[in-house]
């Protein structure tokens, strides 16, 4: 059995296995429940919730550290609406307030087909994870823990040498290069940001 034939089977067998031709995208995060019927708000890491958690979607669930619900592993989005900047899920798996509890903290996920080419200047969060953050003069700054989208913009979150998070615009000015190939990120931080 070839290596390729050997991802697809575990695919057919298991649900978090994905096909060699696919890989994950990180898009939500559950929060806490929103009223009585199984509603979740979550926290979004997609720039496009409205096709990614569109209704019939299924998506991928890994349980968070504190999350009570260890078995679900598919979710079936069945509506998406907005309550003022929160973004609100149901699913076709959960169906009252215990279930929804049950789930909070997990992250959410979707299979997306791998890329032949890249996007240029666009990147996924786990694309970056790890890369080791640089002044323009070359002083090491910290490590990127996520990349975080935003409808006004995008957000590098760097564990800086101190240990501490740092909240850094993902803007030209700011972030004047990315090197891929040796994992790298430039900033020209504003004086009392590191």
């Amino acid at each position: 059995m070839t290596a390729g034939a050997e991802g697809q089977k575990a695919f057919e067998t298991d649900p978090q296995a994905l096909p060699d031709s696919a890989e994950r995208l990180r898009v939500a995060r559950i929060g806490k429940p929103h009223g009585i019927r199984g509603e979740v708000t979550v926290q979004l890491f997609t720039d496009e919730p409205e096709r990614r958690l569109a209704p019939g979607s299924v998506l991928i669930r890994i349980a968070g550290d504190e999350t009570t619900d260890r078995f679900t592993t598919l979710l079936t989005v069945t509506r998406q609406r907005w309550n003022k900047s929160v973004c609100l899920l149901d699913f076709r798996e959960v169906t009252d307030r215990n279930g929804a509890e049950a789930l909070r903290g997990s992250t959410l996920y979707v299979e997306v087909p791998m890329e032949d080419e890249p996007e240029e200047d666009g990147w996924y969060s786990h694309e970056l994870a790890g890369f080791s953050c640089r002044s323009t003069e070359g002083e090491a700054l910290g490590t990127l823990k996520e990349l975080i989208t935003g409808a006004a913009q995008d957000l590098l979150v760097v564990t800086a040498v101190s240990g501490e998070e740092v909240m850094v615009p993902f803007v030209e000015e700011i972030v004047p290069e990315v090197d891929v190939e040796n994992q790298r990120i430039v900033l020209n931080p504003p004086p009392g940001l590191f």
